[in-house]
């Protein structure tokens, strides 16, 4: 792993919901430039770009329909080339989006496929004479019939998503050659998607649960990890930066995906999906877990991501904190817990002012995929408009999606025109001209917090300890041979009893803990 890789906050930019320049309502390649200087001053120095590939956008870009151009409401490669020497301008470094389990079914690929069944592309996507039981994660059947090739072909998410059959040499070799083309090109690394379902069982045997999605049986074993290797290669051999996107269900199957002797990516983002933390009974018990899988990955040699959001979660403040009273107290308290832990820290645009769910009153107003499938599903089993609405709200990911918040105009700044999904009404309040200049700010507050993790190799590098403490509040050591840090934060609307002797330790940010720490109160102390 290149020195800088552990060196790297990296920025989440959802393009579309970023900075719309030329007022079609749509984020672009443009609106990030003008923004640059905005994430230099932040403290970032590396941006994971959502993709912006040619795409019919049935899942907003997670469709590809051509991996070498850049589809045109974002702008052209001129504009990309032009993004690229800016951020190296400013020695913050690009990371692209990779989505190669599945593409459009509008790619050539697809396209020439379903012509045949003896065509160079035929083998490029699973088909089928008759299709069995598995689920999509998108709802239905992971299978859907092409009148044109007279078979089914496997989806595991939505029926414009048909996935790539990694057996193939042929699609192996033009995946490889594509990453090159973009190495080639000068981008810093990859993020890859939805990475731990390459391994298709070839008997496409039906499963004895009739409710179970596709991505069981296609879960990687021998051959996917073999898979992933051979196009992390030449990623590896660039220095790059790589972080996969798995689905694991405990530390030693994450290890087979980031230990650094297996040669496959450098750190995880384990998917959950949204419904799981949303409606979890003990959501701080949950995420200590997390801190303790993260310090055995430590143990192991492991470099993790930190993140609390992403495109595909409700927005952190609103999950994890309180979005009402203490708005700006949670705000900060989860910025302590996220960047101050072992690993890579990742941000996703707005959460930096502390950006909030936005819950739309009709269905109609939800772009999400995912939200409006659910949304039908529960209408189809008797449950009310207002019932289905009030579930699939809560963890959609349209709450990550509303566009970015610059000012408090009729647009939230974003767009001078009515952009794609609504903007939260709560703009007004919630925007980067507001906390600007105010020292006491979320913004500010990030700004001040990053440079802190910036200057110390402790918060970056050292060992993790997680220490006993409430229920509700999360306690950890961060140590190494010159340093040693105490981090408190109470994720919770009510004060609770800290025991623990600060006598050796400074107070330098947050409350000085006397015997309790107050409601989403958070303290950094560093021993004397």
């Amino acid at each position: 792993m290149h020195p800088w890789v552990k060196q790297s906050v990296v920025y989440q930019i959802y393009p579309r919901s970023f900075n719309d320049s030329n007022s079609d309502g749509i984020g672009d390649l443009q609106g990030i430039i003008c923004k640059l200087d905005y994430l230099l001053e932040l403290g970032i120095n590396t941006i994971w770009l959502s993709p912006i590939y040619e795409s019919p956008c049935d899942d907003n870009g997670y469709d590809i329909s051509n991996y070498q151009s850049i589809l045109k409401d974002f702008g052209t490669m001129e504009d990309f080339d032009q993004l690229l020497a800016e951020c190296h301008r400013r020695d913050i470094k690009l990371v692209m989006d990779l989505v190669i389990n599945h593409c459009s079914d509008e790619h050539n690929w697809f396209i020439e496929s379903k012509k045949s069944r003896d065509n160079p592309y035929s083998d490029y996507f699973h088909w089928v004479d008759e299709p069995n039981n598995w689920k999509s994660v998108f709802g239905g059947s992971a299978w859907e019939w092409s009148e044109e090739r007279k078979q089914y072909y496997l989806h595991i998410f939505s029926k414009k998503q048909p996935d790539l059959n990694w057996s193939n040499k042929a699609l192996r070799d033009d995946i490889n050659a594509m990453i090159k083309w973009w190495l080639d090109k000068g981008v810093d690394g990859f993020r890859v998607d939805a990475i731990s379902f390459l391994e298709k069982p070839q008997d496409f045997a039906a499963l004895p649960d009739q409710d179970v999605f596709a991505t069981l049986p296609c879960n990687n074993e021998k051959i996917g990890h073999e898979y992933i290797r051979s196009f992390m290669e030449q990623i590896h051999q660039r220095g790059a930066f790589s972080v996969g996107e798995i689905n694991a269900v405990d530390t030693a199957e994450v290890l087979r995906y980031t230990l650094p002797e297996r040669g496959e990516f450098q750190m995880s983002i384990v998917f959950v999906p949204p419904e799981v933390e949303v409606f979890h009974s003990d959501l701080i018990g949950y995420y200590k877990q997390q801190i303790e899988r993260r310090i055995q990955l430590q143990e192991q040699g492991v470099w993790d991501a930190v993140f609390l959001s992403n495109h595909d979660k409700p927005r952190q403040v609103s999950l994890f904190g309180d979005d009402g009273e203490y708005w700006q107290q949670s705000a900060k308290a989860l910025a302590v817990l996220n960047l101050t832990q072992y690993g890579t820290p990742f941000l996703y645009q707005g959460e930096e002012i502390g950006m909030t769910n936005c819950y739309f009153d009709t269905i109609e107003k939800y772009n999400d995929i995912d939200t409006v499938n659910k949304y039908n599903e529960l209408i189809a089993k008797g449950h009310t408009n207002c019932e289905a609405l009030a579930t699939v709200k809560l963890a959609s990911r349209d709450n990550a999606r509303t566009p970015m918040q610059w000012t408090n105009e009729q647009y939230a700044g974003f767009s001078h025109v009515q952009p794609w999904l609504d903007v939260n009404n709560n703009k007004g309040e919630i925007n980067v001209a507001e906390q600007q200049g105010n020292s006491s700010s979320i913004l500010n507050f990030y700004r001040n917090l990053l440079a802190l993790r910036k200057e110390s190799s402790c918060l970056k590098f050292g060992q993790t300890t997680l220490l006993p403490s409430h229920d509700k509040v999360i306690m950890f050591e961060r140590s190494n041979e010159s340093e040693k840090f105490i981090v408190v934060i109470n994720l919770s609307n009510e004060s609770h009893a800290v025991n623990y002797d600060f006598s050796l330790f400074e107070n330098i940010l947050g409350q000085d803990i006397t015997d309790s720490i107050e409601p989403f109160g958070y303290s950094i102390y560093r021993g004397v």
